[in-house]
């Protein structure tokens, strides 16, 4: 009997050591070689899907207001959307990501990255999931341990892989300080000492004497020893020097989350044997690690290789672990840099997520993206080898910048596009956040002077794309809670009652394209990186250069022109261009490589996506650059180059010859 048939039996275990026997070498599903052969797709599990979005319509995003409706005969509230937004459970649910699994197959998704599914305390509404009570349980709003094996189970059918998101720096509110203590008893004041314990808390919420059952203090039982939190209090999360096992930022509680004190004999072994526990009931495929600034280095390395170990152990011998480490670029490479092997890559959640986003509205020169990849910058030991870093441009937190979707000041609807084909086709690992395909963005720019704190929440980055009429009860626990009927659901684009699953939205059908070209393309995953030169047509060639926004070349000033880059695998060049103007149409002569393309009249190359006319189906695209149409590449004494003419704002051509030159051969 497999371990999970065998778990699902019973209740969940109450301790880790006594109740669970870890398996070895099962069948489990088995690893991809390499995870740049993989595109990620972020969401919140509360806010993606219930499974019932055939019982509402889809939303008409030329009416907006026709889905705003009136809430307990009151007309509609701005600020009450903003509400239901901020601190409620919406509904999603697991059956609900179950039930999206072609969807997302159709995208072009290979992983899914669940926002962490744990318990959390019954009577406070952190939906984000990542203040947990129990470790070893799935909490009742969004479904139970058999509703996260069967997801597994269906993805890897679908051929799909999921990834959990974990925390082991910390619990959620599961005790509380003693009266009287600086701070008060749910945040106390950061000192370098210890405060006193005050007591658990129970179901409700209040100071208990004893945990007497599930819903009481905190689970599995090894975790309820108080001398295994630092009990720090609230401090501030950025003081101290990175290296530092001691730093303020390591010890500090996350608010009113609870730090553990992870230097005790035998937690951090008690907390990796509940993720192992994971790995083995639902044979997951890998975990992105919540907080892992907060660790020490060597923390960090004894969880991660214990992971790696037991999953390899499994036969899942490249169980992905990627890594949340706050603090900008330089944090997460001396992380990437500390841990090692035992980590394989890092959140592009710093500077560059910002630069990555500036660059595909045209308001960022390429080359401060491009540069990043070099070894020469904070970012780039690691940056340059692509299977180390996970490329963000849109997530749940914004740690940086404002917390606003990249589609909430776009040019356009499509604009993020050109965003997606950056992160798809340049080194690294990409990561779609939910919605991105359907370019989310939050309320009309006419609407927004209504919300409390735009560009300033994390729930502006959070909207439920399956339109939910109204938001639990505070506090409810179970996946049938009673509906808030005095709050309309956060739905999209500031609405409540339709969902936005349209797979022949344009955005979601150039997504989709240009994962599949991906996936045909090795060079696309796998192969060298050139910032690419280019020469208005005007200018001639004597104006080659590495343009973009803000800069001047031959006296002309540039904003949002096209940006190029080659990726080259062994003899094969894949080009990629982007017009990185919102609202204009750009033209350029590119250069490509003049050792991989013959003399002028005998080399083409042609393309092999054009986002247009992606975007354009079913209707007969009748632009520049048809697909299977043929660029040729001219020659101008030591250059070599084609004519890129008319490509319409913010959108995407890939060019591409087959190695053995044959005329028109394209793979």
């Amino acid at each position: 009997m497999k371990f999970a048939e065998k778990a699902l039996g019973k209740d969940r275990p109450d301790s880790i050591d006594n109740d669970v026997s870890l398996p070895r070498r099962q069948e489990y599903y088995p690893s991809p070689v390499d995870w740049r052969d993989e595109m990620l797709y972020f969401l919140l599990v509360d806010r993606f899907s219930d499974g019932l979005e055939k019982s509402r319509k889809l939303l008409n995003r030329k009416n907006l207001w026709a889905a705003r409706p009136d809430i307990a005969e009151k007309p509609w509230s701005w600020q009450l959307w903003a509400t239901s937004g901020s601190a409620r459970w919406q509904g999603g649910n697991l059956k609900g990501v179950s039930s999206k699994l072609g969807y997302l197959k159709n995208l072009g998704v290979t992983a899914l990255w669940l926002s962490p599914v744990f318990r959390q305390r019954e009577h406070e509404d952190s939906y984000h999931g990542y203040g947990v009570q129990d470790f070893l349980e799935v909490d009742s709003r969004i479904g139970s341990r058999k509703d996260l094996v069967d997801l597994v189970a269906a993805a890897h059918k679908e051929g799909l892989r999921i990834i959990l998101d974990i925390i082991f720096n910390h619990s959620g509110c599961n005790w509380l300080y003693a009266d009287g203590t600086p701070g008060g008893i749910y945040e106390a004041g950061y000192t370098t000492g210890r405060h006193q314990f005050g007591a658990w808390r129970d179901g409700i919420g209040q100071p208990a004497e004893a945990i007497g059952h599930g819903q009481d203090g905190v689970w599995p039982g090894e975790l309820q020893d108080k001398e295994r939190y630092t009990r720090a209090g609230s401090g501030n999360l950025g003081a101290g020097d990175i290296s530092d096992p001691r730093a303020e930022h390591k010890r500090s509680d996350f608010l009113s989350l609870r730090d553990f004190d992870l230097d005790v004999p035998g937690l951090l072994n008690d907390l990796a044997k509940c993720y192992k526990y994971w790995i083995a009931l639902t044979d997951c495929d890998g975990f992105r690690i919540d907080t892992l600034k907060h660790v020490s280095f060597e923390q960090g390395r004894n969880f991660c290789g214990t992971i790696k170990e037991f999953a390899a152990n499994l036969g899942k011998e490249n169980f992905f672990l990627v890594g949340e480490i706050a603090g900008g670029d330089y944090t997460a490479d001396r992380y990437l840099e500390a841990l090692d092997r035992n980590l394989n890559a890092a959140l592009d959640i710093g500077e560059m997520r910002q630069v990555l986003g500036g660059v595909a509205k045209g308001l960022t020169h390429p080359g401060a993206y491009f540069q990043g990849f070099n070894s020469n910058v904070v970012f780039g030991s690691h940056r340059n080898l692509g299977n180390q870093h996970v490329s963000v441009l849109d997530d749940h937190d914004h740690v940086f910048g404002e917390k606003i979707r990249f589609s909430a000041e776009a040019a356009s609807e499509a604009q993020v596009a050109a965003g997606v084909a950056l992160q798809l086709f340049t080194l690294g690992i990409p990561c779609i956040y939910y919605g991105t395909e359907q370019s989310l963005g939050g309320p009309e720019e006419t609407e927004r002077k209504w919300l409390p704190d735009w560009k300033k929440s994390d729930r502006y980055l959070r909207e439920a794309m399956f339109g939910p009429e109204h938001p639990h009860l505070p506090g409810t626990g179970s996946l049938t809670a009673q509906s808030d009927s005095s709050l309309p659901g956060f739905g999209p684009f500031g609405t409540a009652g339709y969902h936005c699953f349209d797979p022949k939205f344009p955005v979601f059908r150039k997504i989709a394209a240009m994962a599949a070209l991906r996936q045909a393309f090795p060079a696309l995953r796998h192969g060298r990186q050139y910032l690419r030169q280019m020469a208005l047509p005007e200018k001639g060639i004597s104006s080659f250069d590495f343009y973009g926004a803000g800069y001047e070349v031959a006296g002309q000033k540039m904003d949002g022109q096209i940006v190029a880059w080659s990726r080259i695998l062994d003899d094969e060049e894949v080009l990629c261009i982007i017009n990185s103007h919102g609202s204009e149409k750009r033209s350029a002569d590119v250069l490509v490589d003049a050792g991989l393309n013959l003399p002028e009249g005998k080399g083409n190359m042609t393309v092999v996506l054009n986002s247009a006319e992606e975007a354009a189906k079913p209707k007969r695209y009748s632009g520049a650059h048809r697909t299977g149409s043929k660029l040729p590449v001219k020659r101008a004494g030591e250059f070599a180059f084609v004519e890129v003419r008319d490509l319409a704002p913010s959108e995407v051509l890939v060019l591409a010859v087959h190695p053995d030159k044959e005329e028109g051969a394209v793979l």
